[in-house]
């Protein structure tokens, strides 16, 4: 990509042209990530796409034709079309890590930069961490259903192009084996999984002549057996590829039934070792009806990438320090209805008991108030710090992007899952996982 600049609102162009014409643009700030909700039922949210805003980092300023087209536009002054030649983005990245669990008012990014800077950050980085953390979200549901059968991103023709290349990485973070997406494959190293569509078969004079053809070009083909009869699709498989036969793959139906069915034909021919794949509109509820089933994977596109029913994390980006006239850093705070935010940037820890986490602990206060306060608590305490300095100075930690990064998010959130009440994993309607505790240091 030449330039992120672009992905963003007008109104950050705007804002920016005319703060930097009185000079508060480059006022020291502080700005954070966070949700009010996690969604109706919902008792954890998995936080992701990290590794893809920090890799966005270095893309940040606009290209000679973008800065052309917003004077143009009468978006921007000439004085703001300066700043933004030269514009590098140059602050600080507080954060979860990626694959963390985050809950209702968790900050879980602190930007501090120069008023400007963090302008220019804000859309682009709720674009990735909304959607980002939703697909993770879900897939974290979806693959702990049942953690022994593998769960397989297959939702590219449901999205947007690009968005599809998210969500593919997503759902690796929330525990997902593989995507179908090539772009994803590509970028990430993430295994790819594919079988062959409906058409393949129709595409051919016989079911029976579309199977050879697989098998002859790949032994370890898996066969769609429901574009006709079931049980005729099994005999032809078995024929071809003899007892051997890698696997079979079921679209369509009752896939619990189907599924007994085709497992028990497979069986009487001697193929005990294919494996099943059901694929279909499926969520983290209808894997679960598939526990008693012999199915050995899944695949899931639709309710994966939309986020299974809740699409978006409803994350915002809010100022919470600015400095005044004098240097000096003062905590702001939006009293609206219903949208009031908490002021000061935060510091955040996690209490345990018997090695779970017990409670989630927001520390707001002076700088200096806060080190009085950690000092007295975190540190005899042993309480978990949540925020990480992950880009300094603009530059981000190499090992929390790409395929490193991505890894490294994967078994975060399978570690850190193992470190709540077990109730986390329940599927049924329910309050945050732990609680969440406001503390004013003095």
């Amino acid at each position: 990509m030449e330039s992120a600049a672009f992905l963003t609102d007008m109104y950050e162009y705007s804002m920016l042209s005319d703060a930097l014409s009185d000079g508060s643009a480059f006022r020291r700030c502080v700005f954070e990530v966070y949700t009010r909700s996690l969604g109706e039922g919902r008792r954890y949210g998995v936080f992701a796409g990290l590794g893809r805003l920090l890799s966005s980092l270095k893309d940040l300023r606009p290209t000679g034709s973008q800065i052309e087209f917003l004077l143009s536009k009468k978006i921007i002054s000439e004085k703001a079309a300066s700043w933004l030649e030269n514009f590098r983005f140059t602050g600080t990245l507080k954060s979860y890590m990626e694959g963390d669990m985050y809950f209702p008012l968790s900050p879980v990014m602190q930007v501090e930069s120069s008023y400007a800077e963090g302008l220019l950050l804000e859309t682009l980085a709720l674009s990735i961490l909304n959607y980002d953390s939703a697909v993770a979200s879900a897939a974290c549901r979806m693959s702990h259903v049942n953690p022994n059968r593998p769960c397989y991103e297959m939702g590219s023709r449901r999205m947007n192009e690009w968005a599809a290349v998210a969500a593919a990485r997503a759902a690796i973070v929330g525990g997902f084996e593989g995507t179908s997406n090539l772009e994803a494959g590509m970028l990430y190293g993430i295994p790819l999984i594919g079988t062959s569509a409906h058409s393949f078969t129709l595409v051919h004079d016989s079911e029976k002549q579309a199977f050879e053809v697989q098998f002859k070009n790949n032994k370890n083909a898996t066969f769609l057996v429901d574009t006709f009869d079931v049980t005729k699709a099994i005999a032809s498989a078995v024929k071809i590829a003899g007892p051997d036969l890698k696997g079979v793959r079921i679209d369509s139906g009752d896939l619990g039934s189907m599924a007994r069915q085709v497992r028990a034909e497979l069986d009487a021919l001697g193929a005990s070792g294919t494996k099943i794949t059901v694929t279909g509109d499926l969520d983290e509820y209808a894997l679960l009806s598939l526990n008693s089933a012999p199915v050995d994977a899944c695949g899931i596109g639709t309710r994966l990438v939309t986020g299974s029913g809740i699409p978006t994390s409803q994350m915002v980006y809010k100022l919470v320090e600015r400095e005044d006239r004098n240097g000096k850093m003062q905590p702001v705070q939006k009293k609206s209805v219903g949208k009031r935010s908490y002021p000061y940037a935060k510091s955040v820890f996690r209490s345990e008991k018997d090695g779970k986490y017990e409670e989630e602990i927001i520390v707001m206060g002076t700088a200096e108030c806060k080190e009085k306060w950690e000092k007295a608590h975190a540190e005899k305490e042993g309480l978990v710090p949540m925020l990480h300095t992950v880009a300094e100075n603009g530059e981000a930690e190499a090992d929390l992007m790409g395929r490193e990064g991505l890894l490294k998010a994967r078994e975060r959130c399978r570690g850190e899952l193992k470190k709540f009440p077990e109730k986390i994993l329940s599927l049924s309607p329910g309050e945050p996982v732990i609680d969440t505790r406001l503390v004013r240091a003095r």
